[in-house]
């Protein structure tokens, strides 16, 4: 079978039954369009050990974002879009190399970049504070859209994107929510007090007819907020609060995972909260959340030596 029909036949099966995101899909071809070409491969038959290796070689010698090689962790996405095609070529009962024959490269493990509470404190008042001192009506909405935002990213912990997909239907009488995540999966978020009234005043605030619960731009020419827009709002924030550290919208979803772990919550729990379809992705923030181990060796450990 030639490789390209069996490339379009995967793509299709990925976003019609397995519910993939148009961006997923434009990576897993990207990804294996540049396999094929490197490698020559007209046929999924051309696909062997060998020159999987020999691509794997070729990714390692080529250049980062900055003058060092690719990072692995994208070598790896390479590698698993690879994995995902072999794996439907066996559910069509078509002849290719056994899926099991990827293995994916070792990470180092994954840094998190995390802000102290008295950080986190002072960046989520910095919107709050401007518009009380705002008295441009439009520049003031903008404020409050803004503490609005991350008020509520850190009370449901939210990607970013799910954050702007929200609609102003939103209903809030009640403490949750529904949201679509990664393959659109649904799954239900729950609202603080704080953040529901932050919410409210924004949209009494607002003037416009707009479908998107958040909005940015010109009083005469709104859009709905994307995540771009998201960031480069809070890296004024972030300044403004006189954090050094690098804090992006996704921050604010470490933190409300290392806060419920730090606080009792149970690994399983969390990951249902943050939507992870695999507890393996939850669990890099257990190294960082077991602080009461400490107190354990102190209480425990050497109570027989002088």
């Amino acid at each position: 079978m030639k490789a390209e029909d069996a490339k379009r036949q995967f793509l299709e099966y990925i976003e019609i039954e397995r519910g993939r995101a148009v961006k997923t899909i434009e990576n897993y071809d990207r990804y294996l369009t540049r396999y094929f070409e490197q490698m020559k491969i007209k046929s999924v038959g051309d696909i062997t050990e060998q020159n999987v290796r020999e691509f794997r070689l070729w990714l390692n010698r080529q250049k980062g974002t900055k003058a060092d090689s690719m990072k692995r962790r994208t070598q790896n996405y390479y590698m698993i879009a690879l994995r995902a095609f072999l794996k439907f070529l066996r559910k069509r009962d078509i002849d290719a190399i056994s899926p099991e024959k990827i293995e994916l490269a070792k990470l180092p493990e994954r840094q998190l970049d995390l802000i102290t509470s008295a950080e986190l404190e002072r960046l989520i008042r910095a919107p709050k504070d401007a518009y009380g001192k705002e008295k441009d009506p439009d520049k003031a909405r903008a404020f409050m859209r803004d503490a609005a935002i991350l008020e509520l990213l850190f009370s449901t912990g939210l990607r970013v994107s799910e954050l702007c997909a929200l609609n102003s239907d939103i209903d809030l009488s009640r403490d949750e929510l529904s949201v679509r995540g990664k393959g659109e999966k649904v799954r239900v978020v729950f609202l603080s007090l704080v953040a529901k009234q932050a919410v409210r005043d924004y949209l009494k605030a607002r003037n416009d007819m707009e479908e998107a619960l958040f909005v940015d731009g010109r009083p005469n020419k709104l859009h709905r907020i994307s995540p771009r827009d998201v960031q480069r709002h809070l890296k004024s924030y972030v300044a403004r609060a006189g954090i050094t550290n690098v804090v992006t919208p996704h921050t604010l979803r470490h933190v409300f995972a290392t806060d419920l772990l730090s606080n009792g919550a149970d690994i399983r729990s969390v990951q249902q909260l943050l939507g992870h379809a695999s507890i393996n992705t939850t669990q890099i923030y257990t190294h960082i959340t077991d602080s009461h181990l400490k107190e354990i060796h102190k209480k425990f450990h050497g109570k027989n030596r002088n």
